[in-house]
């Protein structure tokens, strides 16, 4: 079989047998980049020396009989937020060209000493703030099942890079659905861990009480695979929890009989797309076949999540994004005096989005404003949560839409956006409640992938990842490959 067509526990299984090497996995991806790497444009940058330098050290430290784990060899991508100190690193923002970082994140340090090979970073919403790839500072990525349509957003590059086969897998963060909802647009599997459970540090912030780093995976078995390498505390992320890691792949093997799912009425409303609803009633009834019990529940506040996320996220923005000023972050533009260049390098580095929600939130912190907008926002977010833990005394997890729509075609949805920003509506409640949730797909809708999103309690991925596994073993449906064409 073409190796590029293995899942990641699949070729990691072959390079421990010694059946490929890692040169080889290594060579067969860089060959297929070579041909659908221009259509699909999901890097942003590339590495392919330092790829092939990294295979041969794995190469040569396996057959020095070191142990070297599941996935060490497997060619991987990372989402152009996170950092890595012999890459550039630019949030695909002008004002970040040419950055290199002087240090790892905590996730690329934890991947290296999987002995994964990094080929390259994938492109994304400047800063992360979009949910279609159209407003990075650079150029938009297109989605491997049409290239005509958007393969969602922020997370764009690594989506994309997974479904036409360019990586084996890839990171991304999300912060309102920037892992989950380009999963579901590009027919792979997305997961947002708990808030916490992956180390931040090294992530360039966006909203600091959101972000969260995240997987892009073939299958569910390869997400587990993937999680169990990046989770765990990190003394330097503040937030990093505490909570023992599971062993994520050993425990998927559970079934889903005797569990309760709860499905929200407001998930399922108006605005959903009729073949998005099918699939996820399918998905939901396939679940029931293997033993599940489900029921409709709700979540009553559940919208006046988007305006809540419009608000704290944009707030926390202008926070994190006030240190490109040209001085200690950013290239200086031209300029005559101090503000002239503070007023300069931002016009001239930011995009209009991130403009537009740095001014968003310059102006719910401000002085007058703060009561009646920020922290009315944080609680309404309490309130969101609430809502989630009381579902959580009745069932063992929630299933829902991950977006309403299928993927939308490019350039739609630039001039509105809120139409854009509705793309998020079903994940970012899960955010706001810092839950774990994963995007797996569920079907086709005029030809293009349906994602269904499973949430769980704090902490509990592992009851997550054994449902949506049961789902994907038991419904053929739920790895239909992108077509062909692609890689014409």
């Amino acid at each position: 079989m073409e190796l590029t067509r293995l899942t990641a526990r699949e070729l990691g299984g072959q390079l421990i047998r010694g059946e490929v090497s890692a040169q080889e996995a290594v060579q067969a991806y860089l060959d297929r980049i070579a041909v659908v790497e221009a259509r699909v444009q999901a890097f942003l940058q590339r590495d392919p020396e330092g790829a092939s330098s990294q295979a041969v050290a794995v190469d040569e430290r396996r057959a020095a009989g070191e142990d070297m784990g599941p996935l060490a060899g497997v060619p991987m991508a990372l989402k152009d937020n996170l950092c890595t100190r012999h890459l550039p690193t630019t949030c695909a923002s002008r004002i970040l060209e040419g950055f290199r970082p002087p240090y790892d994140a905590t996730v690329t340090a934890r991947l290296r000493a999987a002995g994964t090979v990094l080929l390259g970073k994938t492109n994304l919403d400047e800063f992360a703030m979009g949910s279609s790839s159209e407003n990075s500072g650079f150029f938009p990525t297109r989605n491997p099942w049409d290239l005509e349509r958007v393969p969602g957003g922020s997370s764009a590059g690594s989506a994309a890079a997974v479904a036409a086969r360019e990586v084996a897998f890839a990171l991304g963060s999300d912060t309102g659905g920037s892992v989950r909802q380009p999963a579901a647009f590009c027919g792979v599997v997305g997961m947002k861990p708990t808030y916490g459970r992956v180390s931040r540090y090294g992530l360039v912030a966006f909203a600091s009480s959101l972000d969260q780093v995240g997987t892009l995976t073939r299958d569910v078995a390869d997400c587990a695979l993937v999680l169990a390498a990046i989770c765990g505390v990190d003394p330097l992320d503040a937030t990093s929890a505490r909570e023992a890691v599971p062993d994520f792949p050993a425990l998927l093997e559970g079934g889903v009989r005797g569990l309760t799912l709860g499905v929200p009425r407001e998930y399922l409303g108006q605005g959903v797309e009729p073949g998005v609803r099918e699939n996820v009633r399918r998905a939901i009834a396939a679940l029931e076949d293997l033993g599940a019990r489900a029921e409709e529940c709700s979540l009553p506040h559940t919208e006046y999540a988007l305006s809540t996320y419009y608000l704290i996220a944009p707030a926390e923005a202008s926070s994190n994004l006030a240190r490109y000023d040209g001085i200690r972050y950013g290239r200086p533009a031209a300029h005559d005096d101090l503000l002239s260049l503070y007023g300069n390098t931002r016009r001239e580095g930011f995009g209009p989005e991130v403009r537009r929600r740095i001014m968003l939130g310059t102006y719910a912190l401000s002085a007058g404003y703060y009561d009646a907008y920020y922290l009315k926002a944080l609680r309404v977010r309490t309130l969101i949560r609430q809502d989630f833990l009381r579902a959580f005394e009745r069932y063992d997890l929630l299933v829902t839409p991950t977006s309403p729509t299928v993927a939308f075609p490019l350039g739609e949805r630039t001039r509105d956006p809120l139409q854009m920003y509705l793309a998020d509506v079903c994940t970012v409640p899960v955010s706001l409640a810092g839950l774990p949730a994963v995007s797996l797909p569920a079907g086709l809708s005029g030809g293009l992938p349906v994602g269904l999103q499973i949430i769980g309690r704090p902490f509990d991925e592992a009851t997550v990842l054994r449902a949506a596994y049961a789902l994907e073993q038991g419904a053929f449906w739920t790895r239909t490959p992108p077509p062909e064409e692609v890689g014409a």
